[in-house]
């Protein structure tokens, strides 16, 4: 499917792009010394003004990035194998587990033999004494 294909090449392109402007961006926590006294940064954590070209970009590509995931999964989850359309007659129909054929049965368990009967006690003996 030409769609799938040309949705993986996309998918590929947005992660390696997604990499690059996380990469770029100035981490917040680089002003952290500015922020306890040596510099003058206005806050612990750093300026909250508004979102600049990267951090605006990065939102972008991983909300893409994010739809494309999804959309693909999608896909792969609903895929219809080829052997599947011949067997159903052509109509579309989702992919099923594959038999357990290659199972080995296993023989019925034999059961117990029957165990003997106890020897009564001898007269004298302890175990004579438990109630049953």
């Amino acid at each position: 499917m030409i769609w799938e294909s040309l949705l993986l090449v996309v998918h590929v392109i947005v992660a390696v792009t997604l990499i690059g402007f996380v990469l770029l961006q100035h981490g917040k926590g680089a002003d952290m010394g500015a922020a306890f006294g040596s510099g003058s940064s206005g806050s612990l954590f750093g300026a909250a003004g508004s979102a600049n070209f990267l951090s605006r970009t990065t939102a972008i590509l991983a909300t893409v990035f994010f739809l494309t995931s999804l959309t693909l999964t999608y896909i792969a989850a609903n895929r219809v194998a080829p052997k599947d359309l011949i067997l159903q007659g052509g109509t579309p129909k989702a992919a099923e587990p594959a038999s357990k054929s290659t199972e080995i049965p296993q023989p019925a368990p034999t059961p117990a033999p029957a165990a003997a009967p106890a020897p009564p006690s001898a007269p004298g003996s302890k175990s004579g004494d438990v109630p049953k």
